[in-house]
């Protein structure tokens, strides 16, 4: 039997090697596999170089470390509305989901966020040396985190809410429950963005949320939580030792495997003969297009010294 080839994508993102397991079983077709190298090519042109993921102005300038307190306490602000509003956003993408196994892979996430802790059977809990309070901050406290597994079989716990880790550090800046995280705490542009993830990423026509969701994880993945995680260690062991970033810092760890598991997705969608391109790339844009509006209004609050 002749042994089939693949050629690299020319793009940044890589035939993977399940469907080369499947060109070899015979379920794809070479030409299949060329057009979808092809589509990862036009994918990697038309989401991944959009401008918010290869240049975002605000995260640049915040990964310096020189934001002030006020500043700070903006960002947190305007973030915490982001992240609860997110929740919405992934109850809809959990109940719209087109099957079973989608649906599954978005209630990993929003379960993850809730507080229920990913189950991995490599390393259970206590299996490992003790963390001091510094180790823990910046790894994730074993008994709260895990950055692999599934939340199937995993505990939940409140302080594992990823609400409440973004509070610590709210708290460690002088904000309260009672100040961050409801609509009334955002502004004009964050609402924006909050109301876009709901219709898009939330949708009800699966292409379109299907677009939606694969570039919310690779702009996720793509580097900006590195950026912020440097800019907050930077005003940690300058200004505030006690500054709470295990928020930033899992966020940052685990966001590549959200990415990897979109495009195990898309890699089973695009061969549905219902998969529609142009919805995709619609749902795709238009998310990042309300990204940037989320990251550029803060950047534009930043100089204008507009603060909520």
């Amino acid at each position: 039997m002749m042994t089939q080839s693949i050629a690299p994508t020319p793009s940044g993102l890589n035939i993977s090697t399940r469907i080369e397991q499947r060109l070899r079983r015979g379920e794809l077709t070479p030409k299949q596999v060329e057009d979808f190298q092809n589509f990862l090519a036009q994918v990697d042109r038309n989401l991944l170089h959009h401008p918010i993921i290869i240049n975002n102005s605000y995260t640049r300038w915040f990964c310096q470390g020189k934001a002030t307190d006020a500043e700070l306490r903006h960002f947190i602000r305007q973030f915490s509305v982001f992240s609860n509003q997110f929740l919405v956003a992934a109850l809809l993408k959990t109940i719209n989901s087109p099957t079973l196994q989608q649906s599954r892979s978005s209630r990993e996430i929003l379960l993850n966020e809730l507080g229920v802790i990913y189950r991995n059977p490599k390393h259970p809990i206590g299996d490992r040396a003790p963390l001091t309070e510094e180790e823990k901050d910046r790894e994730g406290d074993p008994e709260l985190v895990n950055t692999e597994g599934t939340v199937d079989g995993g505990i939940c716990r409140f302080r594992a809410a990823h609400f409440e880790w973004l509070l610590g550090v709210a708290e460690d800046l002088g904000l309260n429950f009672s100040e961050i995280g409801k609509r009334r705490h955002g502004s004009p542009t964050t609402l924006h963005f909050c109301d876009e993830l709901i219709r898009l990423y939330g949708s009800d026509d699966p292409q379109i949320a299907q677009g939606a969701s694969f570039a919310v994880e690779n702009w996720a993945a793509a580097g900006f939580w590195q950026e912020l995680e440097d800019g907050l260690s930077r005003i940690k062991k300058t200004r505030h030792p006690h500054l709470h970033l295990a928020f930033f810092t899992w966020h940052n760890r685990v966001e590549a495997q959200h990415a990897g598991h979109t495009l195990e997705e898309l890699e089973e969608v695009y061969f549905d003969p219902n998969f529609d391109r142009p919805k995709f790339f619609q749902g795709g844009r238009e998310i990042l297009e309300a990204i940037a509006v989320f990251w550029n209004g803060l950047n534009s609050d930043r100089l204008k010294q507009l603060y909520l």
